[in-house]
């Protein structure tokens, strides 16, 4: 099937549609096919199915929020996001919904959607949408991440340098879109390594069946399609650099194989006998606490153990200070002088909104409000009443300790009228939501969930019953 999705799909720019409603679906890849290569997929594990057996990840993608199997509830559309993301951060998403609910849509953009597009959607207006957003090309998020002056980025360019010529692994950790890739690359030409390979390799974005060969390679004839013998990437990396970013995401299998490589420095091709010797330094990455992964089963303490012998955590945006307006004047400058148009700028009540919002997506997130900025605003200056617009305000509002912005009063009165209600129950229920969200937006990072939840981390574990002295 990889073969078959490959064919005659290179000339056009590529899109990939996941909606469950087959007409909706239908009708866009037939009003866009003329300008896009489309993909359509009905579901979320579809898509997800699908990009593990193309070639190279779609460079726009138009995402249903109300997916199967909550039709009417945006989970699923939220999740797919980050699994695309994580899949290509370059992707640029467009997120499609029936409901124009502004809270949906500024939530969609943090976790790093480029824009939110109502239903029904004038297909004319659409196709010009998705051909402005691929002329804002390069300086993806990672290439911003090592711009700035806060203590906190001062501490890991120290840490860059202490680790740089060590011959030991690196486990880069830091939130989503937060330039954990950019880091790695700043690692690997610090080194003496610098003029050696450096290869990437996303675990996110491969099918799990072949991990194996694309990291160790594979004789002709070592299974199906095998029709050549191929190198793989610890053979190509040579002794430079082989960065295994969203590491998390290896199958348990695949763990214990570069468990081996690791401790020993040998691999085999697969479908061969020969020893051969893995020279390349090992960094990593996640944006997942691996020591949960560790405690429910699904990552190798042995590995973690092994992999986290120097750490480098990359810090929040929100942890960054100013520096937010030094991204700010680096994105702006680069996407004006890209659509040849004059920068926007802010007045001093929008300049202290920038620096007050806790950009929960990032740098990811301030480079794509940046893009909807320069296209809407050219050469303007904009008062905070219009940046509210672009900005998720309820995590704002969490990270003021402030309660979310809605009338819970008249909420809580039609609650009241239904009858049957228990308060210990809706609080319960209450604070079991708010963890599973700061855990879903930082895919299981403890401490970044307690830091969104704004608790300490030993309160966290007893809110949900995991005793944090099993953490070691």
């Amino acid at each position: 099937m990889a073969t078959e999705l490959q064919e005659g799909r290179a000339s056009k720019p590529t899109l990939l549609i996941v909606d469950d409603d087959a007409l909706i679906a239908e009708t866009l890849a037939y009003a866009l096919g003329a300008d896009f290569e489309v993909y359509a997929c009905e579901s979320r594990a579809h898509a997800i199915e699908l990009l593990r057996q193309l070639p190279q990840a779609p460079q726009l993608a138009l995402v249903d929020l109300g997916l199967p199997p909550r039709p009417h509830a945006p989970d699923e559309g939220f999740q797919l996001i980050a699994d695309l993301l994580a899949h290509s951060p370059a992707m640029r998403i467009f997120v499609l919904s029936g409901q124009n609910d502004a809270a949906n849509a500024r939530h969609a953009r943090a976790l790093g959607a480029a824009e939110f597009i109502a239903k029904p959607c004038d297909p004319a207006v659409l196709r010009a949408t998705l051909a402005r957003a691929l002329a804002f090309r390069g300086a993806e998020p990672a290439a911003a991440g090592l711009i700035g002056t806060s203590p906190a980025l001062e501490r890991l360019r120290s840490q860059l340098a202490q680790s740089a010529d060590s011959p030991f692994p690196v486990l880069i950790e830091g939130e989503s879109g937060s330039g954990k890739e950019q880091v790695a690359q700043s690692l690997h030409r610090m080194s003496m390594r610098a003029a050696k390979p450096y290869l990437a390799l996303n675990c996110a974005a491969i099918s799990p069946t072949l991990v194996e060969p694309t990291l160790f390679g594979y004789v002709k004839g070592a299974f199906t399609g095998a029709t050549s013998t191929k190198a793989g990437y610890f053979e190509d990396a040579q002794d430079g650099t082989l960065f295994l970013d969203e590491i998390g995401e290896l199958p348990l299998e695949m763990q214990a194989k570069l468990l081996r490589v690791l401790e020993n420095g040998e691999y085999q091709r697969v479908g061969e006998t020969q020893r051969r010797v893995a020279r390349a330094r090992v960094v990593a990455a996640t944006n997942r606490d691996l020591r949960l992964e560790v405690r429910q089963g699904r990552f190798r303490a042995d590995l973690y153990h092994r992999l986290s012998v120097l750490t480098l955590a990359v810090p929040a945006l929100r942890d960054m200070g100013r520096d937010r307006l030094l991204l700010l004047d680096h994105f702006r400058t680069h996407f004006a002088a890209q659509a040849g148009v004059a920068p926007f700028t802010l007045d001093e009540p929008a300049e202290r909104a920038w620096l007050a919002y806790p950009f929960p997506g990032n740098v990811r997130e301030l480079r794509n409000i940046v893009i909807r900025l320069t296209t809407k605003y050219a050469g303007q200056r904009l008062s905070a009443a219009e940046l509210e617009p672009e900005f998720d305000l309820e995590a704002q509002a969490v990270e003021a300790g402030a309660p979310p912005a809605r009338d819970l009063v008249a909420e809580a009165q039609r609650e009241l009228e239904r009858g049957s209600f228990n308060l210990d129950t809706t609080l319960k229920a209450w604070e079991r939501a708010y963890i599973d969200a700061a855990l879903r937006m930082t895919r299981g990072n403890m401490s970044q969930a307690a830091r969104l939840l704004g608790v300490n981390r030993t309160t966290l574990y007893s809110r949900i019953g995991t005793p944090e002295d099993k953490e070691s």
